[in-house]
Formats: structure tokens, sequence, C-alpha cells
């Protein structure tokens, strides 16, 4: 497919806010995902993913419990998935996703972040049908052969294996992921992931130069900026 793993890597790179805002965004989907499925992380595999997640990205611990404890209280704020789409400076297509609990407030917080930074948001379906929502993987290995057996074994549906400067990607359909991290964990069990995660890769790229790079980062910095937002995804490259 020609989606190599260090332009995934700097792109969602571009996405990142700074510690707070990602202490806050794990916090708020460790809550969301411990209210929802229990705290039983046995049971509760995106749970688990989470945590794992948040502990690899360093998030400090007291600020993991402190969710569990909430979600444990069973009371709080009844959140829920927001998503957002639109062109960003370049002509770029984005797509913004948000846990809130109050949709009113979220929807004008993230259009302003499109009308100050030369941005225009969408309808829902304006652009995330020109995105792959799928389940990514990334680790070191060179055996391509050896990893689509260990999958083809546990029958896990894969969309696409490749290998570049010995690092592989496995993507899968977003239904598939449990299924495709337990078969690797089972066969390769030393596998440790740079990369494990449901996300929207896009089926085209769009080059964003000159002064809509600027533009482009004061965007993205104003929806990071957002307390609801957690994820946004986007088909900009940025010439070297």
């Amino acid at each position: 497919m020609g989606r190599s793993f260090e332009n995934r890597k700097a792109s969602m790179a571009k996405t990142q806010g700074a510690k707070s805002k990602l202490y806050a965004r794990y916090g708020k989907e460790i809550y969301v995902s411990a209210k929802n499925g229990g705290q039983d992380i046995d049971g509760n595999l995106a749970l688990r993913r989470l945590i794992e997640k948040a502990k690899k990205e360093q998030v400090p611990a007291h600020v993991i419990d402190n969710a569990l404890k909430k979600a444990d209280g069973g009371s709080g704020e009844d959140f829920v998935l927001a998503q957002y789409e639109g062109f960003g400076p370049g002509g770029c297509m984005v797509i913004v996703d948000c846990l809130t609990d109050n949709n009113n407030r979220t929807f004008t917080d993230v259009r302003q972040c499109f009308v100050k930074n030369s941005a225009k948001i969408g309808t829902q379906g304006t652009v995330s049908h020109m995105f792959d929502h799928v389940a990514l993987f990334a680790f070191k290995h060179d055996d391509e052969e050896a990893v689509l057996d260990a999958l083809m074994e546990k029958d896990v549906d894969v969309t696409d294996i490749e290998t570049e400067d010995g690092m592989m990607s496995v993507i899968a359909p977003n239904t598939e992921f449990n299924n495709v991290r337990v078969a690797l964990q089972a066969a390769f069990p030393e596998v440790e992931f740079e990369m494990d995660e449901i996300t929207y890769i896009p089926q085209t790229s769009c080059t964003v130069t000159g002064e809509d790079v600027e533009a482009f980062d004061g965007f993205i910095a104003a929806l990071n900026d957002c307390d609801d937002v957690q994820h946004i995804y986007h088909n900009a490259e940025f010439e070297e």
C-alpha cells in the first residue's frame, strides 16, 4: 500500500499535545472504558490495552488510579463519542474524535478551531469515506511469511503486511484488533509493539507547503487545546 511506518509515525507526532493534555486524554479514556466495561482487565481487553499504552507513554500511576477510582464510584460524567471532519489548511482532510458530556459545547469549540485557522468543518461523511478505519500494529520483525502464517493459523483477517528497515506493519480491519494482538503475542512472545491501535489511515495524501504549514500547526495546536478532543487524524504530508 506504500504507507511507510515512519511517515505514519511522523504524521501522528504532529497531533500530539503537551504532557498535561496526554494525561487528561488517557484519564478520560480509561474512565470511560472502566465505567462501561468494568475494571477487570482480563474481561475488559480495551481497558487493559489503554492502561498498557498509558504506562508505555509514561502516564503517572496516580492518573490511571484516579480514573479507575472515579469509574468505580459509579457517578461522574457520562461521556459520548463525537466525531467531526472537514478540510484543514492546504486542503488536507481531517477527522477529529472527541469524548464529550456536552455536544453543543464541543461542537462550538471544534468549529472555532476550524474557522480561525484557514480550515472548513464539514458534515458527517465529508472526508471519512477517504480514510480506512483499521487496526494498526508496528513492531521490529523482518519475516513477513512467518507473521502471515501466524495470523492465518488463527483465522485472522489481514488487510496488508509490509516491512521497511526492519520494522513490520500489520494492517487489519478495526474489528480484528484483539484477534491480531493475541495471535501475534502467542506466536512471538517477545514482541514489543511500536504501535498497536485502532486508527484512521488516509487513502490519499495531501502535501502541505509554504504558509499552510504554519497554519496547519496552529490548527492542530488549537484542536489540542480543546479539552474534549482525544484524537486527530489527517492526510497531510510535509516536504522536508
